[in-house]
């Protein structure tokens, strides 16, 4: 069944965005949504042959349309001989599909012209994204980013999706190697641009923080000066990388300086953290269902974002005390014999870990904590030295156990050693169940358990069978499905 309101586009369209080749086809051929996933294809579909360095969609195009694609949009001339038996078929060629996709997303992007947000940071961008949501969508039907569909396949997916039911767009910009922010900042051309911070993270890709410095900038120089940049005052590689920004801005920072502020800030435990939001010296009281000071700052991103699209400040503060954690990204876990689990599993980079071992500090207060740690990636050259930084903070915390996975365990051990952390409480995990006889052993009421690692780790599996082994409600978590 064709839905109309799917992306439509003629031959005729396709070819002038993508430049490409018309193979087979004919004039009146049109197009009803983009697939590229031969699985998922519905009838009528332009199926776009995406080929990397483990997939190549070539190898389904026949399928696709055995399932009812109208045409295919392919790079490899060897596939075209293969699959050209029907002229009613549409074949066009092209050099590069990945770019091809990218390119009819943008003209998709065009044909709407409702404002369109995009993030992007070294942490914090999902959480900040969904706080956007939270607070813009109580008065907008938006579109935003799920999951981690934040790259130059999932953020064309993204738009494709954009109806004319849509009032908003909020676009999640991932990289991990460089030039990838400026050719998803030329698709989504977002009006409001975001970085939410920048940090070590990708490294392995980039070198050094300074490229990751440029290529979130990329997300400022490819915006239309007629946009807004929001802008985070206190990081000084946001408001370097601000420096050649010559449009209308809105600026956050914990001092009063800024349009978006923030004073009185309470900890208020499993609860969450509360704090009086300041903007154009008009106060808001905040009551917020997450823990962690740089929640805060995900909150003003979150503010300034909404404050660029004309929401009032009483909406915000709403939209702020509705937002719920997603699972493993912050979310606070009640165990059955009242210990509590804080589930940071989604993923980590040494800023991410920094942050969260500092909330469990906070949160475990005068009682035990034990932390289950797996590597954190990509960091290239530097991996070992953050490892070991970030075992010297594990033990200046105060941690009782810790448990580490992955291949930097012994340095991450040797750095909480150095730091303190008795070798006799610093354990390798072969396998999850060692962890979990453990904290059986020695884990009591008001105790905190700490689980975070790089995605490619599967922490959250530790994280599941710690709730199956001593049962668990769910605190402030709204969401079990991202992983």
């Amino acid at each position: 069944m064709i839905n109309n309101d799917s992306p439509i586009f003629s031959l005729d369209d396709v070819l002038k965005v993508t430049t490409g080749i018309i193979v087979s086809g004919k004039p009146e051929n049109t197009f009803y949504g983009i697939s590229t996933d031969s699985r998922l294809i519905n009838k009528g579909n332009l199926f776009i042959a995406l080929k990397g360095e483990k997939f190549d969609g070539h190898n389904f195009a026949r399928t696709a349309l055995e399932q009812g694609a109208a045409g295919i949009l392919v790079q490899d001339e060897v596939i075209i001989n293969q699959i050209l038996a029907d002229e009613t078929v549409a074949v066009i060629k092209v050099d590069d599909t990945l770019l091809a996709l990218g390119d009819l997303a943008h003209e998709w992007r065009k044909r709407f012209s409702i404002p369109v947000i995009g993030l992007t940071g070294s942490s914090g961008k999902t959480t900040t994204k969904e706080m956007m949501a939270a607070i813009i969508g109580r008065e907008k039907n938006i579109l935003k980013t799920e999951g981690n569909l934040n790259n130059l396949i999932g953020l064309p997916q993204t738009i494709f999706r954009l109806t004319r039911e849509h009032e908003l767009v909020i676009l999640e910009m991932g990289t991990n190697t460089r030039g990838e922010i400026k050719r998803l900042t030329q698709i989504a051309a977002p009006d409001i641009g975001l970085i939410t911070n920048v940090g070590p993270a990708h490294l392995a890709g980039f070198g050094s923080i300074d490229a990751v410095r440029e290529e979130k900038n990329d997300l400022f120089l490819n915006m239309s000066s007629s946009g807004i940049a929001i802008i985070n005052l206190d990081d000084e590689a946001v408001t370097t990388a601000a420096e050649r920004w010559n449009g209308r801005r809105i600026t956050f920072s914990m001092s009063p300086n800024a349009d978006i502020t923030v004073k009185d800030i309470e900890r208020n435990g499993v609860r969450g953290v509360r704090f009086n939001l300041v903007i154009g010296g008009s106060t808001q009281k905040v009551e917020m269902k997450i823990a962690g000071l740089h929640h805060v700052y995900n909150a003003m991103a979150a503010a300034a974002a909404a404050v660029a699209v004309g929401i009032d400040q009483k909406t915000i503060a709403e939209g702020l005390a509705a937002f719920r954690p997603f699972s493993g990204r912050m979310e606070i876990i009640r165990l059955h014999n009242g210990a509590f689990l804080l589930d940071d599993s989604y993923n980590a980079n040494p800023a991410s870990v920094r942050e969260a071992l500092m909330t469990l500090k906070d949160l475990k207060a005068h009682h035990n904590g034990y932390v289950f740690l797996g590597d954190m990636l990509e960091l290239g050259e530097e991996a070992d030295e953050m490892h070991r930084k970030i075992g010297m903070l594990i033990a200046t915390i105060g941690v009782n156990a810790l448990f580490l996975q992955g291949d930097f365990s012994a340095t991450t051990a040797a750095g909480a050693a150095e730091g303190g952390l008795s070798p006799e409480n610093i354990f390798f995990l072969s396998d999850n169940e060692k962890g979990i006889v453990y904290l059986k052993e020695h884990l009591k009421k008001g105790d905190w358990i700490m689980v975070k690692g790089s995605r490619r780790m599967k922490m959250e599996k530790i994280a599941a069978q710690i709730c199956d082994d001593f049962g668990s409600d769910e605190i402030n978590g709204n969401n079990k499905t991202i992983h």
